[in-house]
């Protein structure tokens, strides 16, 4: 039996290019970089001889870097086989990401634009994709929004129609379901999406009491910092979550004082660019975490 006829991938990637949507490769047959494909969002291109230089040396699937494309995708996945939901969202007719958007939605008084460019995912979600409003740097988000919504914007990226996916769970297919001009992001959306304003800068003074361990908390404090203020696009929430954990350990032993180093954390995760609602709700989950671990420094 012969396998399903696979489009070409230099072709799918001049197509998405033409629209002014910048491209680069994902693995044959997986939704990642290939192996050693870094900083993916600068080097993303409409050039067509460096896309036909990439995507000769392989039939790559084909990545859209949604930030410099200038587009916002909210992506409504579907629960994995045994997935429940969240209590939020544990009601009678919600049963995947769109029934939450659409909820969400209906909560906050806005209605849904779904008349704009609609590409079902491999496992049967939904991409919604809209046009950024001009001068607008909204950030990627995971989770925030609802129970199975991800939005896509700067910092991140999805695979363009015509891609193949093959993972352990099966193979599937992205494609267009409803073909249309992305639609501007409605400002009701916008309004959901828009980041919380930051809380005032603050110094890291947190009160480290003066004794044989001051150093040792102080490095550690400054080291975990660190950590969280390089984290790169798509790994800063998970960051955010170790660093709240480690630090969590530290505060549930009595090393450290748990409200600065909140702050501090929040402060952190506000100062990548991630949206207020995300920051808090991680800051708590990590520092729970941790406490199941206490960490106290005891005289040698």
């Amino acid at each position: 039996m012969s396998a399903p006829n696979r489009p070409d991938m230099t072709t799918v990637a001049l197509r998405t290019a033409a629209y002014g949507w910048p491209v680069f490769p994902l693995a044959v047959g997986d939704k990642a970089p290939p192996r050693g494909f870094t900083n993916w969002e600068n080097r993303a291109t409409c050039d067509p001889d460096r896309i036909r230089a990439w995507w000769q040396r392989a039939p790559y699937n084909v990545g859209i870097a949604t930030g410099p494309a200038g587009l916002v995708v909210i992506d409504l996945d579907l629960p994995k086989p045994d997935q429940r939901p969240p209590c939020e969202w544990d009601l009678p007719g919600v049963g995947d990401g769109a029934d939450v958007f659409a909820l969400l939605c209906q909560r906050a008084d806005v209605s849904v634009q779904w008349e704009t460019l609609q590409v079902r995912t491999r496992r049967g979600g939904l991409h919604l994709y809209y046009t950024a409003p001009s001068g607008a740097r909204l950030p990627s988000t995971t989770g925030s929004l609802g129970w199975l919504i991800d939005t896509r914007a700067w910092g991140g990226y999805v695979v363009a129609p015509g891609s193949t996916v093959t993972l352990p769970d099966g193979t599937g297919h992205y494609r267009v379901q409803h073909s249309a001009i992305p639609a501007l992001l409605p400002p009701s959306l916008f309004k959901l999406l828009q980041p919380a304003p930051l809380l005032a800068k603050r110094p890291a003074n947190v009160p480290i009491p003066d004794d044989r361990h001051s150093a040792y908390l102080r490095a550690a404090l400054d080291r975990e910092l660190a950590h969280l203020a390089a984290a790169q696009p798509g790994q800063r929430n998970r960051a955010l979550f170790g660093v709240a954990a480690a630090l969590g350990e530290l505060i549930a032993g009595g090393a450290l004082p748990e409200q600065p180093i909140k702050e501090l954390l929040e402060q952190g995760g506000g100062d990548l660019g991630l949206p207020r609602s995300e920051v808090v709700r991680t800051v708590e989950s990590g520092l729970r975490h941790g406490a199941r671990r206490p960490r106290r420094l005891t005289a040698a």
